[in-house]
């Protein structure tokens, strides 16, 4: 055998002992880290799931950032202010974890704005009443609980422990919300129509963020089998519709699904079926805000771009600073 064999065979050989170990540490529960061999569907999977995590942090600011200014109370301004903060911060640390994968932020937020990654179907939805506020926190927020809570057991370590910290701060949102939307049905009656008009629009998208049906999710089983999800799209849904059916009955509101009703049998509840035709045009650009979300996040990149290149330039001067320092120190160091 040759030599430029046998170093391929060498390393064939090494990748499989890596494989192995790989698998044995997705078997035994344990974290991968960024440090870790992986597969390579392993991180481009990871990469895209994250990143599309992160836009939508950061795209979800928009449709609740158009009320600042116009909620009803100084209260409600701040709360809300404080929220898209939190949003902002998400984005940050998905970012941060995708990082860690040797994707450059840069590149996603290009392929953000150039249409080449999506972000969730449910941002693309308007926001016309501040009800709708309150439903986003409700819904929205109440939905990415049920999604994200399990990633705190992603097989990815700083994906993982980057979503205990979200994961808190989303289910402050999810509370929020719901108590906004109390205050709203003890009010007038105008205020309690305008609270069931914004869940008869946004229960159904809800539903559909969780993704399609299992049988038409084609990342889902390789994603459970890694142990980057640790439950199917129907289960978490499901798992959304059983929390949500009390908490709308304590409000006061009617959920616009006439099929939902408890199974004794099943111990969960019936309910219908979602346009997921709706959901793939959506996804495909063609949802009622696709085109204005996407066009704020390229404007706010381009007016931003002046902050990014100073504090380049700034931590540029630091890092020469810092060499310079560290010369000196040195030749002294030596003359001495």
């Amino acid at each position: 055998m040759t030599s430029t064999g046998t170093e391929a065979s060498a390393a064939g050989w090494d990748e499989a002992r890596l494989s192995e170990q790989f698998d044995a540490t997705i078997a035994k529960d344990q974290r991968i880290e960024p440090r870790d061999w992986m597969p390579d569907g392993y991180r481009r999977t990871l990469i895209r799931q994250i990143a599309q995590h992160a836009h939508s942090e950061i795209i979800g600011m928009q449709p609740e950032g158009d009320w600042i200014t116009r909620a009803p109370s100084l209260r409600r301004k701040a709360i809300l202010f404080a929220k898209v903060q939190d949003e902002a911060g998400h984005g940050l640390y998905l970012y941060s974890a995708a990082e860690t994968l040797g994707a450059d932020r840069a590149e996603l937020t290009d392929a953000l704005i150039e249409g080449r990654q999506k972000y969730s179907s449910i941002f693309n939805y308007p926001t016309p009443t501040f009800a709708d506020v309150g439903v986003i926190g409700w819904f929205v927020d109440g939905a990415a609980i049920c999604n994200q809570v399990p990633l705190c057991r992603c097989s990815y370590g700083p994906y993982a422990r980057a979503m205990v910290r979200v994961c808190k701060e989303e289910s402050f949102h999810q509370r929020q919300g719901y108590e906004l939307l109390l205050t709203m049905m003890r009010g007038t009656d105008g205020q309690r129509a305008m609270v069931q008009d914004a869940v008869d629009r946004w229960w159904w998208p809800s539903l559909m963020m969780f993704g399609p049906p299992d049988d038409d999710s084609p990342n889902s089983a390789r994603s459970m089998a890694w142990k980057i999800k640790r439950h199917s799209n129907d289960e978490l849904r499901q798992r959304f519709v059983d929390m949500t059916v009390p908490q709308a009955e304590k409000l006061g509101v009617t959920l616009p699904d006439p099929e939902l009703s408890w199974n004794e049998e099943r111990g969960h509840h019936d309910f219908g079926t979602p346009d997921w035709s709706e959901l793939q045009r959506v996804i495909s650009g063609d949802g009622p805000r696709n085109v204005e979300r996407v066009s704020r996040r390229r404007a706010a990149h381009e007016e931003g771009a002046w902050v990014r290149e100073a504090a380049t330039a700034h931590a540029a001067k630091q890092a020469a600073r810092t060499q310079e320092t560290a010369r000196t120190q040195k030749t002294e160091g030596a003359a001495a």
